[in-house]
């Protein structure tokens, strides 16, 4: 692979030839698998070479054992593991071979911090990139690992009923997908109000809510498909009126009219760049858009 210069302007003009999969946390490990079965079955063969990073994790061998079990019962028997928790280790030459054989790349939960602290400009993360946007490969993320995927990231901020400046907290992401924002566990933690906070901020951005159980598939970088038994939560600030965000004072509560939200089930999806939702009718106009990923 050539070297590529990887930055927000290269990201917002190639279209990826990788599938990128952000869900919500806590999807189903013991049961119907419904989930973490999709992962693999849009890989579209058998075997499938799983690369799981545990980088966010403080406990990952709990993470293996969780995930062991889960693609064992999936029926897919060729995973691993990696246990990076070190700058130094994301340059070995034995995680890279890995990564450029891998089919799908698997973020765990934990702190998103961890990841772009200890990813973030490394060999191991650009090849990562690099290989989303130059084959056909599935890059997927939960909780901590769904968070980190966009170019900014949401890495801490306070759960209230109330509304209020400076709640949270941004830095940049991985940089999968630009312009938009996404949040995890969002229904079950309550998290509306930090995400409202940080669209009426930046209203340009996308606010992608994640329930658990349930995430979106990107196709082409922009064409989402909800998956899991949960609901997906999109907020649109470009028809904001107005807000006060800009004339109070750090912890006071913040005045916006006109934020779009919109929610999605599986069956429907999103269209990013023309921000309107995609009926379960309307996915023949994507079919082409699907077709396209194979190529």
């Amino acid at each position: 692979m050539s070297k590529i210069e990887y930055n927000e302007q290269f990201i917002s003009t190639v279209v990826p030839k990788g599938l990128l999969i952000a869900v919500g946390g806590n999807e189903d490990k013991e049961y119907d698998l419904y989930v973490l079965r999709k992962v693999v079955e849009l890989c579209e063969k058998s075997p499938v070479n799983i690369e799981i990073i545990t980088t966010a994790s403080e406990m990952p061998e709990e993470m293996e054992e969780n995930y062991s079990i889960a693609f064992h019962k999936i029926g897919n028997n060729k995973f691993q593991f990696m246990h990076i928790h070190k700058r130094e280790q994301a340059e070995e030459k034995k995680y890279l071979k890995r990564i450029h054989e891998a089919d799908i790349i698997f973020f765990t939960g934990g702190d998103q911090l961890r990841i772009t602290s200890i990813l973030g400009g490394t060999s191991f993360l650009n090849t990562i990139i690099q290989k989303y946007y130059k084959e056909r490969c599935i890059v997927a993320g939960t909780s901590a690992g769904a968070t980190a995927m966009s170019q900014t990231m949401i890495y801490d901020g306070e759960v209230s009923e109330a509304l209020l400046k400076g709640n949270v907290n941004l830095t940049a992401g991985i940089g999968f997908i630009n312009n938009v924002i996404i949040d995890s566990h969002f229904i079950k933690r309550g998290r509306f109000g930090r995400l409202m906070e940080v669209i009426t901020s930046n209203p340009s951005y996308l606010g992608v809510g994640l329930g658990e159980d349930t995430g979106i598939i990107i196709r082409n970088g922009y064409i989402i498909e909800t998956i899991g038994n949960g609901l997906v939560v999109v907020f649109d600030g470009t028809h904001i009126h107005h807000s006060n965000i800009a004339e109070i004072e750090l912890g006071e509560a913040i005045v916006v009219e006109g934020m779009l939200v919109h929610t999605l089930v599986e069956g429907y999806g999103f269209n990013l760049q023309k921000r309107q939702i995609i009926k379960p009718t309307e996915w023949g106009k994507y079919t082409k858009n699907k077709q396209n990923e194979n190529n």
